[in-house]
């Protein structure tokens, strides 16, 4: 097997020349670098990625901790998060806490042991903020708030609210139905940003006179609940003529009204919400509030990339800040790193 002497040999230089060509540190001049690459082609030479990895102190793995992959929303978003950072050539490790009796505690300890470079949290988390910030290792959040000093990436529901909410006024609607998860997760200080879109609506929705009713289809884990629900929203509201939710529960509803008869879009609006392969398969072009699943994966993979080079600094000791800052660094400007990223209105066959 030919290794680093080996090269060095071939190229008339040192071993340590060669290794700080190899793991791309310290100064080498463009001559010497030349020679060591022609060197390690001429050889064959492929580089130990263990063991250049140990010498960085990296693992190039990224966890990622999703409730579970079930969920057409999250099927789509840690397809695209893996797609973004093998581009960039990182791994990920995938913790479906639904699907783990540990949940994020144990991708937490192989953070804090340097068996991972970093954590996308996607989940929901019983932790308190201050468990967050004192992790001290790189550690990004999606659609949700882990306190102060993680940053965090999410879509504009705001504006995916008030798109709903001004579709179904201009079409005419009365009677109004979303249908999300527990209403508990309305409460002040809720860590889930995705509840604002329901806010929005009811919100626009009662300001227009337009009667509005919530129903609760469990939690993301449970898929099946979710299709209970649409199905049963017919029996509960007779006089429904709009119903919002995730594109499940879109698809079931339209399922539902097709099955009893009710004519989609003319006596029946629906609005799916995210845009999966599922608003697609529902039988009909569901009308959509999209988000865009790139835009978010990337905007993650840019987050992690700033916390794990604020954690290389601490590490190698460049700057006493970011000493203070490594990973889900308690920086004055990391509570403000919220990458809020814009949804689309798709009109589909199912909104008038």
């Amino acid at each position: 097997m030919v290794g680093m002497r080996d090269v060095a040999k071939e190229a008339g230089v040192s071993v340590s020349t060669v290794s700080l060509v190899v793991n791309n540190t310290g100064y080498v001049s463009d001559d010497m670098r030349s020679k060591v690459e022609a060197a390690m082609r001429e050889l064959h030479y492929i580089p130990n990625e263990l063991a250049r990895n140990l010498y960085r102190n990296r693992t190039n793995t990224i966890g990622v901790i999703v409730p579970t992959i079930i969920h057409p929303f999250f099927a789509a978003f840690t397809a695209h998060l893996q797609r973004e950072f093998a581009g960039r050539g990182l791994k990920t490790l995938l913790c479906s806490t639904a699907d783990a009796a540990t949940g994020e505690s144990e991708y937490v300890n192989m953070l804090q042991r340097h068996m991972m470079d970093g954590i996308i949290m996607a989940a929901h988390t019983e932790h308190q903020p201050d468990y967050w910030s004192s992790i001290h290792r790189p550690i990004v959040a999606f659609d949700r708030n882990l306190g102060h000093g993680v940053p965090a990436v999410r879509s504009d529901h705001e504006a995916g609210g008030r798109m709903i909410a001004r579709q179904l006024i201009d079409s005419g609607a009365k009677h109004v139905v979303l249908v999300g998860g527990p209403r508990s997760q309305f409460k002040q200080g809720t860590t889930f940003p995705t509840v604002r879109y329901h806010l929005t609506v009811e919100q626009m929705l009662a300001d227009a006179g337009i009667a509005c009713d919530y129903v609760e289809a469990g939690s993301v884990t449970d898929v099946v609940a979710h299709e209970a629900t649409a199905a049963a929203i017919f029996e509960r509201y007779p006089d429904v003529d709009a119903i919002v939710g995730s594109d499940v529960v879109a698809a079931v509803a339209l399922q539902e009204a097709e099955r009893r008869g009710i004519a989609v879009p003319n006596e029946l609006q629906i609005i799916a919400y995210d845009g999966t392969l599922a608003a697609e398969l529902a039988g009909k072009r569901l009308t959509v509030v999209r988000q865009d699943f790139s835009a978010i994966a990337a905007a993650l993979a840019e987050q992690m990339d700033r916390q794990i080079a604020a954690s290389d600094e601490a590490a190698d000791g460049k700057t006493a800040q970011s000493a203070d800052a490594a990973g889900s660094a308690d920086t004055a400007d990391a509570n403000e790193a919220e990458a809020v990223i814009p949804v689309a209105f798709v009109a589909g066959e199912t909104t008038r």
